[in-house]
């Protein structure tokens, strides 16, 4: 099983560490910086993509890693999946609480009609110290994995 399940969980957790790690080169430092208008129309058209692959691969990341940190060889890979899954759970834990609610209120949004209190409202100033906490855990928790991975070929067999 540990054949199958591991290039599958460094699969899914490394595509969620990139789109992550691109939120922090790219996508937030452009969102941040938007006129309002602007803003809600990018973020909008951003969170629609990514929005039902990165839970996906966050589920994938953390059973995987949960049945790995049961089934793997050693106690060293064991302890490391196990780790990468409590961070790929806390990734997901943040999305869905602190960012999720973000991305849903900015598409709900007429980017020409802006409510009155959008300045109050802005999710901007709460969404991306948020995305920076569960990009540094999702990233960690890929680190994490590899370091499984080295763990697991190095255990005799």
């Amino acid at each position: 099983m540990t054949g199958i399940l591991v290039p599958l969980v460094l699969l899914a957790n490394g595509l969620a560490a990139g789109v992550l790690l691109a939120t922090q080169l790219g996508g937030w430092p452009f969102l941040r910086v938007l006129p309002d208008a602007d803003y809600v129309r990018a973020h909008a058209f951003f969170s629609t993509r990514y929005d039902p692959w990165m839970p996906l691969c966050l589920i994938v990341t953390f059973l995987g890693d949960l049945t790995l940190a049961v089934t793997a060889d050693g106690t060293v890979a064991q302890s490391l999946f196990a780790t990468s899954a409590l961070l790929a759970l806390a990734t997901g834990v943040i999305s869905l609480t602190k960012n999720v609610p973000g991305n849903r209120y900015v598409q709900t949004l007429e980017p020409a009609q802006l409510p009155a209190d959008f300045t109050e409202r802005d999710p901007r100033p709460v969404w991306g110290p948020w995305n920076r906490r569960r990009s540094l855990l999702g990233m960690l928790a890929f680190l994490v994995n590899c370091l499984a991975l080295v763990a697991v070929l190095s255990t005799p067999l």
